[in-house]
This record gives structure tokens, C-alpha cells and sequence, in this order.
């Protein structure tokens, strides 16, 4: 026996603090006549963004055979010389460490020496892979998605993904 189809629309959710995050995240309606949608938050759409942002950068290796020694003025400007060298991107965090070291610089008696010649190039580019493995294997999705929603311009410290096809 049939139900007769109701004209409301229906919103499914829960308050039950022992449902799972991803529940109390996903509301679900029905209109009569069509397929159910679901919508989720702006929280969980951000956490599965920073998910699938984690897994991703843990999937690229660390390069292991490096360029020669290269010039640089900034923390920043190294990390920018450096995804063009091995053509791939550096993680969110590692992007802002670099940027928040270049501030730290500011008012030192010799923030206008240029960086090369206080740090040996090939030891700040090892830093920084040293930074980078660490963000790239222990961030947690969790940790991204809360610095990301209190950051409204997060995605300028995203560096753009090209995907090598055919490799």
C-alpha cells in the first residue's frame, strides 16, 4: 500500500551528540516528485576540502636528488624558486611558516643582507624540505580546516596542483 506523497519539505537531522560529526553536518530534504539532495555545511565542506587537500600533498614525494645551491632574499622567494625547480607545490603550512619567518626578519640589525649570505642556500632548501615532509605527513585534516575558516583569503597560501598526466 502506497503513502500519499506529502507536500513539505522535510529536514532530516540530528542533535544526538553520539551521531557522527559527518551526520550532524549533512541535512538532507525531500520535495515531493524529486530526488533528495543533500547540503552540506560550510564546516564540513571545509573539512573535506582540507581531507582531500591532505591526502593529496601525502602522496607526492619529498625530492630526493636536489638542484644546485639556489640564490635567494627571502624565505619566501627560496620556497617560490624552489616549486618552479622541482615543479611541484609546497604545502599550505609550509607556505605560511615561510612567509611568517620573513616577517620575523623585519627590524633585525641585518634584515637588509641578503639570506644567502647569512644561511648557505643548500642548508635553507633542506630546511624547508624538512618543514615540508613534516606538514605533508602529519597535518591533520582537523587542524586545516579550523585555520581555514578563520582565514578568508586561506586559498592565497594554496599553491595551484598540475598533475603530471601520462608519468
Amino acid at each position: 500500500m502506497k503513502r500519499p506523497a506529502s507536500s513539505q519539505q522535510v529536514e532530516i537531522s540530528s542533535d544526538d551528540s553520539s551521531s557522527s560529526e559527518a551526520e550532524n553536518d549533512v541535512s538532507q530534504s525531500h520535495q515531493p516528485n524529486a530526488k533528495p539532495t543533500l547540503e552540506l555545511s560550510s564546516e564540513a565542506w571545509l573539512f573535506r576540502r582540507a581531507k582531500s587537500y591532505q591526502e593529496y600533498m601525502k602522496s607526492i614525494p619529498i625530492p630526493i636528488n636536489r638542484g644546485a645551491a639556489i640564490p635567494y632574499t627571502s624565505w619566501t622567494g627560496l620556497g617560490v624558486s624552489m616549486k618552479q625547480m622541482y615543479e611541484q607545490p609546497l604545502h599550505y603550512l609550509t607556505n605560511i611558516h615561510l612567509k611568517r619567518m620573513d616577517r620575523e626578519r623585519l627590524g633585525a640589525e641585518d634584515d637588509t643582507v641578503s639570506l644567502d649570505l647569512i644561511i648557505h642556500p643548500c642548508k635553507a632548501e633542506a630546511t624547508i624540505w624538512l618543514i615540508e615532509e613534516i606538514h605533508r605527513q602529519t597535518s591533520s585534516p582537523q587542524h586545516l580546516a579550523q585555520i581555514w575558516s578563520a582565514d578568508p583569503m586561506y586559498h592565497a597560501f594554496i599553491d595551484a596542483i598540475f598533475p603530471k598526466l601520462g608519468s
